[in-house]
């Protein structure tokens, strides 16, 4: 069971070691294979009622007629119906608009003879592939934890708890028997394909119970007629007493820390790396952010982008930039974009408010992350200081500062006076906005201010004849 086997897993902080990768890599597959596993259910039944042939004509060419429909027009009309629902900036609507395409996808699959569960997942395949996919996974993530409650509750009132009390031991024997026979084949073949002896043993018990995907097969083979609904009865109940069995085996194996290996328990003991491990999140990809992009490009810095144009965000993923439509002063998706383990943040929103209220989620998120922002004065800049920042770059001091450098270098100044000059009064006002800091913050201020100015001072140095060519 996913849903059971992966919170364990994160709870005892083991999804990075040998045995969490694999058994995520199992459930992962799993999950892949519930959409080829419901089409056979339905060639079964269509099978059971007539011969290959008829059931060939009169199901399968259809249902691939369906999903191949589905797939096309679903790429030709989501992103176009989610940019107009971008722009209406309601987040009501751009939840009815999930509803409705995940909900038009299970009718239509389901009105050519599949599952709805399988128009859903191919939904769902649609919409990761778009720019959408964060503010979808946002807007969802409050109903997931209850529909998925609803599920097992609406399950468990399903169950005849009459048919565990009519045959018990059958009941225990299908439990046992369910749980022993994967637990072996799971644990040969990790140690097939290179597993330890101890990791293969801990994702043979995690993974040897059944999981809720045995509901939906189960239910759509009773409802094709392929198994008597008495014995699919039987094994929902076997089913389901052998996922409450998940937590115990859970348990179990974190008492036996000592069997692991010294890789898995250093592995074990660190927090679970993520995709978005190590990027730069930079919010506002506009005339600065884009600017931004392109010198972490150039320094071979691997970013993800946040912005809230839909034209914009369609135009930058067509030039292959990693960005996604949505409102980041939401810490839903701060969190779904890596901002827990991101190197940095960077905020160049225009709107003031937009950009504290970002600088603010983000530090009391992430205490220790470097926050650099954009300020549209100096006002502006001691109010992102107060609320976290840990550099925050006023537009009009930096642009002020920057043409009387060109002013004075290209009147004769010595280039040498002016940097120096440039950095003591970028200094006065560091001090001035962000008194708050601390000295430690202040030396790091220092460090990256003068980092910049050597960095500027190679590239005047590298033109002949130094103009007004500063910064946009």
């Amino acid at each position: 069971s996913t849903a059971i086997v992966l919170p364990a897993l994160a709870e005892r902080r083991r999804l990075s070691t040998s045995a969490g990768r694999a058994s995520f890599a199992v459930l992962l597959f799993q999950d892949l294979m519930v959409a080829p596993l419901l089409f056979i259910v339905t060639m079964l039944g269509a099978r059971s009622n007539g011969g290959l042939a008829e059931s060939l004509l009169y199901v399968v060419l259809p249902a691939f007629g369906a999903l191949a429909l589905l797939v096309i027009g679903g790429r030709l009309v989501l992103r176009p119906l989610f940019r107009q629902v971008a722009l209406a900036g309601s987040t009501e609507f751009f939840m009815a608009a999930c509803l409705l395409v995940v909900m038009s996808s299970a009718i239509a699959t389901a009105m050519a003879g599949l599952s709805m569960a399988l128009g859903a997942f191919v939904a769902g395949l649609l919409l990761a592939e778009t720019e959408y996919r964060r503010e979808v996974e946002v807007t969802i993530e409050p109903f997931k934890g209850l529909l998925l409650g609803l599920f097992f509750m609406i399950t468990g009132a399903g169950l005849d708890i009459r048919v565990a009390l009519s045959a018990p031991l059958l009941i225990l024997g299908l439990v046992a028997g369910l749980i022993v026979i994967k637990a072996v084949v799971i644990f040969l073949l990790g140690l097939a394909v290179g597993v330890r002896v101890a990791s293969s043993r801990e994702a043979a018990l995690l993974l040897a119970p059944g999981g809720e995907f045995a509901f939906v097969m189960l239910a759509g083979a009773v409802a094709q007629k392929i198994v008597p609904a008495e014995f699919a009865a039987q094994v929902l109940v076997a089913v389901t007493l052998s996922m409450i069995l998940i937590p115990v085996f859970a348990a179990f194996v974190a008492r036996t820390p000592a069997r692991l290996s010294p890789a898995d328990a250093e592995l074990a003991a660190a927090p679970p790396p993520t995709p978005e491990a190590g990027r730069i999140i930079v919010v506002g990809y506009g005339r600065v952010g884009r600017l931004v992009g392109q010198m972490l490009t150039r320094h071979d810095r691997r970013f993800i982008a946040i912005d809230g144009a839909p034209d914009l965000v369609r135009r930058e993923r067509e030039n292959g930039i990693d960005i996604y439509w949505g409102n980041a002063t939401r810490v839903e998706l701060l969190r779904r974009c890596g901002v827990a383990d991101a190197d940095a943040l960077v905020v160049t929103l225009d709107a003031p408010h937009a950009a504290e209220e970002v600088v603010r989620l983000a530090r009391k998120e992430r205490p220790d992350i470097v926050i650099i922002a954009r300020a549209r004065d100096s006002h502006h800049a001691t109010k992102l200081y107060e609320l976290g920042a840990t550099d925050a770059i006023p537009e009009t001091i930096e642009a002020s500062l920057q043409l009387s450098e060109a002013v004075l270098v290209d009147i004769g100044v010595p280039m040498g006076l002016v940097i120096a000059s440039i950095h003591e009064k970028r200094d006065e006002f560091r001090k001035l906005l962000a008194p708050a800091a601390g000295d430690a913050a202040h030396r790091a201020v220092r460090m990256s201010t003068r980092g910049r100015d050597l960095s500027r001072t190679k590239k005047r140095q590298s033109i002949p004849a130094p103009g007004l060519g500063g910064e946009p």
